[in-house]
């Protein structure tokens, strides 16, 4: 299988964001009065054909949160987009125990099948091999049920919106490869999703492969800054909102990290504390920094998410080592808007 780093773009330019430090787990403060509701869920990103890591992730969600309200995956959720590879994602579901509701973001691995001339033959100098652009964004939306790459839905009353590209950048220009773009209708419906939700004080979960550049770790690399063709555009959205969270996946990048979540302010948005921004980390394998400008692997076993728990007050984020069983530390976050 090929390195998804062969296929990554540089880009330029990046502001300020201030990390969101968390005690390891078994020192942290718990967050939420024991009286008071909580919804506890999952996210990971990263599948990309670990389907052995990601049988072990559901395992270890069914043991640690039996009563999960939903499992969200923040793309690449397959290595190359193949339907066989879809299917076999979703054999492993069936396999194993997991959440019912499910929050399914596309990622730049959805976008690789016309590398390859046949599953078994990597061909990029004859790129697109007579796939469409199409065809790639029909066998995602098979499997999330679906007919659009952004959508809602509600993990026990809580909202989480995923986000996604609406093109796959090279289609359209031979220069691009996995850069991100959004329509005018996305970002329609994106700002009035948090307006609404905004409205009724909840808290809402944004879930999109790709991070926004300066935010969790990873993403003062070069490798990361280029990735939205619109990322301004996206901070002012989401940078109004206080109580708006965003996961985002891709980099691989360990979650033990001291910027696995931070804080990013948007100057202009009337925000002025910012939004949150937590990592995804991986289930395939983890990356660091070179220390030059790009990543090498970390070798052996990696396997990590997240839990989330949403309470009326407050938002706390554990950080979690599937492979290990243990969790790696965690943050509590208050909430502005309390529901």
């Amino acid at each position: 299988m090929v390195d998804r780093r062969s296929f990554l773009m540089t880009g330029g330019g990046a502001v300020a964001a201030t990390a969101l430090t968390g005690a390891p787990a078994a020192q942290a403060s718990p967050g939420h009065r024991p009286w008071e509701p909580v919804v506890r869920f999952t996210i990971l990103s990263d599948i990309q054909g670990d389907l052995g890591d990601f049988g072990t992730a559901l395992d270890d969600i069914a043991h640690t949160t039996p009563d999960s309200a939903g499992l969200g995956i923040a793309g690449d959720i397959t290595p190359r987009g193949y339907d066989f590879e879809y299917a076999q994602v979703r054999a492993v579901l069936d396999r194993h125990p997991h959440p019912r509701r499910l929050a399914l973001a596309i990622g730049n691995h959805e976008f690789y099948v016309p590398k390859w001339r046949d599953p078994d033959t990597l061909s990029q100098p004859t790129w697109p091999n007579g796939v469409t652009e199409d065809s790639l964004f029909r066998s995602f939306f098979r499997f999330a049920g679906r007919n659009s790459v952004y959508a809602e839905t509600s993990f026990g009353g809580i909202p989480v919106l995923c986000l996604g590209t609406e093109r796959y950048a090279k289609y359209h220009d031979p220069k691009l490869w996995d850069e991100v773009w959004l329509s005018d209708t996305q970002f329609t419906w994106l700002e009035r999703r948090l307006a609404h939700w905004a409205r009724w004080r909840k808290p809402v979960m944004v879930l999109t492969h790709h991070p926004l550049p300066d935010t969790v770790s990873g993403t003062r690399n070069k490798l990361y800054l280029g990735d939205y063709l619109q990322a301004g555009r996206l901070l002012s959205v989401l940078g109004r909102y206080p109580d708006v969270f965003l996961f985002s996946g891709h980099t691989h990048w360990d979650l033990t990290l001291a910027d696995w979540s931070v804080r990013r302010v948007v100057p202009g948005t009337g925000n002025p504390e910012g939004f949150p921004v937590i990592n995804t980390a991986a289930v395939q394998t983890g990356w660091k920094d070179d220390g030059k400008g790009g990543e090498v692997s970390l070798g052996g076993t990696f396997n990590q998410g997240l839990q989330v728990e949403v309470g009326p007050r407050t938002v706390v984020v554990k950080a979690r080592d599937f492979a290990a069983g243990r969790w790696l530390k965690q943050i509590t976050i208050p909430l502005h808007n309390t529901w």
